[in-house]
């Protein structure tokens, strides 16, 4: 372990890690819970996502407007995001308030009340950023694919929820999925910033006083067999979307690391494959990258373009021959050290900021149950060779294991 980074196991079972960052006058706090969409049935689907945003209607502490006051009146952040496997409840502020920031995110996960009153305006809200998505294509887009991906697996519902079970929420209901999940041994608090560990456990303590101690004893469902599909999806727009995307490596995978060096190479900045080709040869979009996804058991690689809609089945075989060349022949030498480049400065960019430190610490311990130092992570990317690079395309950019998904426009929406 680093002589900065330490973990504890609090008295009511809660893990907490903290970095130790001394040169830096703030901190970023975050409550972690091991709770995602996918832990959802089809009629909670969405209920993790409105679980985040109804805790800051009130808690047993707190009336809501205290909350929303508690971190901008001493010039701090207070936010929250959900996604497939967790969900997190995160502060920033200077390191003179960590004790503010601390107690407020557990606060919300460890004694929230769900004002009755505040229910069905909720609803509303949430309805309305479900349409915010409906017009947003390029997120849009995603969501088919996990729905090509995963089908009626949970892994294949939107983070958002669908209308139907959003509106069909109760109270009781909210309460029994935080009895089930929201328990102390479920959740990580990951601290990066100018704070020792010593006393963060104390404060930590101090801040759990409301929540129960409780086991967590849910099982996720395994992840179904996969057939690639074609999606399409027409919509009044501009342009179309189109996304390639497939099953790839999950979190423990040995070959997450060579799949995330190739996804460099291929579309991660001006210099890849993807960007010189499709974009600089072609002029076929203004946007093209490629992702590369990684969950507890599962995981998903693909290419994401914009473009003209009579386009898009030339860019689809402009794509799949990027796959071919590199499952041919490879790429060079050049090619792997200006990748292993990239990684590693993007990594490094990324401990200037807090956040993104308690970001990371808290999916390592969510994912791993340890601490990967910034040289244990950096010497798995400079051991990465043509070989394992080779091996990972082959298995990988078959172009018979890809779903294609399309929104495309059209005077009439229509429904997959």
């Amino acid at each position: 372990m680093s002589e900065l980074f330490n973990k504890s196991v609090l008295s009511n079972g809660a893990r907490l890690l903290t970095e130790y960052i001394p040169s830096v006058r703030s901190v970023s706090v975050g409550a972690w819970v091991g709770a995602g969409s996918r832990d959802e049935t089809e009629n909670e689907s969405g209920m993790c996502h409105f679980i985040e945003h109804m805790v800051f209607k009130g808690t047993r502490n707190r009336r809501m407007h205290h909350i929303a006051q508690r971190m901008e009146n001493v010039g701090g952040y207070l936010n929250a995001f959900t996604a497939k496997e967790f969900t997190c409840f995160y502060a920033r502020s200077l390191d003179e308030h960590v004790d503010r920031a601390l107690d407020t995110v557990i606060d919300l996960i460890g004694s929230p009340v769900f004002p009755e009153k505040d229910m069905d305006r909720e609803k509303d809200v949430v309805v309305e950023e479900m349409k915010m998505y409906e017009d947003t294509p390029d997120e849009r887009v995603y969501d088919h694919l996990d729905q090509a991906l995963y089908g009626n697996h949970p892994m294949g519902r939107p983070v958002i929820g669908v209308e139907s079970s959003v509106r069909s929420f109760t109270r009781d209901g909210l309460f029994s999925f935080l009895e089930r999940h929201y328990t102390p041994e479920n959740t990580v608090i990951a601290i990066a910033g100018n704070v020792k560990h010593e006393r963060a456990v104390r404060l930590a303590e101090k801040a759990f006083r409301d929540m129960d101690q409780r086991s967590h004893s849910h099982q996720r469902e395994a992840v179904l067999d996969y057939t690639p599909k074609h999606l399409v999806e027409e919509k009044p727009l501009q342009q179309a979307h189109l996304v390639v995307g497939t099953r790839a490596y999950d979190v423990h995978d040995d070959k997450r690391i060579a799949l995330s060096v190739l996804n460099s190479i291929l579309g991660g900045g001006m210099s890849s494959r993807l960007n010189q080709n499709i974009r600089e040869k072609y002029g076929y979009c203004y946007n093209i990258y490629s992702f590369n996804n990684l969950h507890s058991d599962t995981g998903e690689f693909g290419v994401y373009m914009g473009t003209d809609a009579t386009k898009v089945d030339h860019s689809v075989k402009l794509i799949f021959r990027e796959f071919e060349k590199v499952r041919k022949k490879s790429v060079s030498k050049r090619e792997l050290d200006r990748a292993i480049s990239q990684a590693k400065g993007s990594i490094m960019l990324g401990l200037e900021s807090m956040g993104s430190r308690m970001m990371r610490i808290g999916r390592q311990e969510l994912y791993y149950g340890r601490y990967y130092s910034l040289d244990e992570i950096m010497q798995m990317v400079e051991q990465v060779s043509i070989p394992q690079i080779a091996e990972v395309a082959n298995e990988i950019l078959d172009p018979s294991r890809f779903s294609i998904v399309r929104l495309i426009p059209g005077t009439t929406p229509s429904k997959l």
